[in-house]
C-alpha cells in the first residue's frame, strides 16, 4: 500500500472508529440482522428502514475494534438510498476489494467511493473478518434471516 493511502485509511479507521455514524437502534426498522465475529469479539446489531426496495434508512449498534465499528459505520453511509440490489452489488465489490481479489474489485472500486481506504486490511488477514462482518450482517438483514451471522 501507498504510503499516503494507509496513512488515509489509520485517520478514516480512527474517525470512524471513535465516532462512528448511524449508531442508534432504528425503531422504524422494517429489517434487522445480527453479526458476531468470535476471533475478534465484533457483535453488530444492523437496522435496515426499506420501502419499495429502497434502503430508506439504516443504522447499527454493537461492539467491536476500530475496523469493524470504522466499516459498519461507513457501509450504512454507503447504502442509504440506495436499492437493494445496489448494495448487493456493494458488498461483492468491498468484499473483493478487502480480501484482495483483482476480478471485479477495480470495476466497482467507483462505487466504493470512500470504503476504498479499506484496501489496506487485506495486508492483515485476520482484520478482514472485522472488516466484512457488518456487511455480511447487511446481507442477513436484506435477506430476512433470523440465524446470527458469524465471520467462521
Amino acid at each position: 500500500m501507498i504510503p499516503e493511502l494507509r496513512e488515509l485509511y489509520q485517520q478514516v479507521i480512527i474517525d470512524h472508529g471513535k465516532r462512528p455514524r448511524n449508531f442508534f437502534k432504528l425503531d422504524t426498522a422494517t429489517h434487522h440482522a445480527e453479526g458476531f465475529n468470535p476471533l475478534c469479539g465484533d457483535r453488530v446489531d444492523l437496522y435496515l428502514e426499506i420501502e419499495d426496495g429502497v434502503i430508506r434508512n439504516a443504522s447499527f449498534e454493537g461492539v467491536g475494534c476500530a475496523i469493524s465499528t470504522a466499516s459498519n459505520s461507513m457501509m450504512i453511509g454507503a447504502v442509504k438510498d440506495r436499492t437493494m440490489e445496489e448494495a448487493r452489488r456493494l458488498f461483492r465489490s468491498f468484499h473483493e476489494l478487502v480480501v484482495g481479489k483483482e476480478t471485479d474489485a477495480a470495476a466497482g472500486a467507483a462505487d466504493l467511493g470512500k470504503l476504498t481506504v479499506f484496501s489496506g486490511v487485506g495486508e492483515y488477514p485476520t482484520r478482514v473478518k472485522c472488516a466484512i462482518l457488518g456487511w455480511h450482517t447487511l446481507m442477513a438483514a436484506l435477506e430476512r434471516k433470523r440465524e446470527l451471522v458469524s465471520t467462521e
